[in-house]
């Protein structure tokens, strides 16, 4: 049993031993450089710079419909893709560009928010893009009279 268990060790031995070539013999430099420019590539990323990343539309009579424009520059160093944009309520119409938003370029994103609700208001728009982080949030805010209702506004 002895010989059996050292003959199956030398054997492995050598079969592991014999197969070892120089790793490095066998990179191929175009790979190398080809990887080099796809890595220099996955550096390129778009950044969205909001001038203001919340509005308060004050105090408002309810079903007034109001409208906001998000200014936004792509601050990063490849084009800005926005893929979606969404609101926490069909109240809120985010209207995001279609266009690619160049490194530098500024770009809008207009929402419409048709007054609705009572009292403090306060939505989100979630915009989603090829950005690093993969989304930004946006708010919206307005402090609701109800039609007709003397206006009141929040307490200070």
């Amino acid at each position: 049993m002895k010989k059996i268990v050292l003959i199956v060790g030398l054997v492995s031995m050598v079969a592991f031993t014999s197969c070892k070539d120089n790793a490095s013999s066998k990179i191929k430099t175009d790979n190398v450089a080809e990887a080099a420019v796809r890595d220099e590539a996955a550096k390129a990323v778009p950044v969205m710079s909001f001038e203001k990343a919340e509005h308060d539309f004050g105090t408002i009579e309810q079903g007034t419909p109001q409208e906001t424009v998000f200014t936004f520059t792509n601050t990063g160093n490849a084009p800005l893709i926005i893929t979606d944009a969404k609101s926490s309520c069909g109240c809120t119409v985010p209207n995001p560009p279609k266009d690619p938003i160049a490194p530098g370029e500024t770009g809008e994103l207009k929402v419409n928010f048709n007054g609705s609700g009572q009292n403090q208001v306060t939505k989100t728009i979630t915009v989603t893009a090829n950005t690093e982080k993969g989304s930004e949030l946006l708010r919206i805010k307005a402090f609701v009279n109800p039609k007709g209702a003397a206006p009141l506004g929040p307490v200070k």
